[in-house]
């Protein structure tokens, strides 16, 4: 049986994409391990999806941004570092979005936690990088193919 917190964190993602290359933030940690994310995170109370992603692109990645679609949305489930162990539920909403052709990759004025660098990647290398979560790389390969679900659903 799980043992999950009261809430639910909703967190929106953009999805940037300028020359077949993707907007990705570079997280770097104690233990010298990477990890590659969209840019976003968690919605505030009172905060529709679209102002918080807004928010979010300014604060990490120094960006406005504009033509905001929805792409995705992701309910997944994240083990949490706590006593007893828990687990969070997560409803990440990805959205396709632009930013100016002047758009220069760097960290915003309020980076993430970890967050070193801002980076361009090209499309067909994310199948090797580590990127979180896991499950944005599958969906980035469904956006190239076809037109993928709204809805998925990750089950622990």
């Amino acid at each position: 049986m799980l043992n999950l917190e009261p809430s639910i964190r909703n967190a929106v993602r953009a999805l940037i994409i300028r020359d077949s290359r993707v907007l990705l933030i570079r997280k770097e940690y104690e233990d010298g391990s990477e990890l590659f994310a969209l840019p976003g995170g968690g919605q505030d109370t009172g905060e529709t999806l679209a102002s918080a992603l807004i928010r979010e692109c300014k604060e990490e990645v120094a960006a406005d941004i504009s033509n905001i679609s929805l792409l995705h949305v992701v309910d997944w489930f994240k083990a949490r570092d706590t006593i007893p162990p828990s687990t969070r539920q997560h409803v990440e909403f990805l959205f396709a979005c632009d930013v100016d052709d002047s758009y220069i990759a760097q960290n915003g004025y309020h980076p993430d936690k970890h967050q070193v660098e801002v980076i361009w990647v090209n499309r067909d290398a994310l199948d090797n990088i580590p990127c979180h979560p896991n499950s944005m790389l599958a969906l980035l390969s469904g956006i190239q193919h076809k037109k993928p679900a709204i809805y998925l659903e990750t089950i622990i």
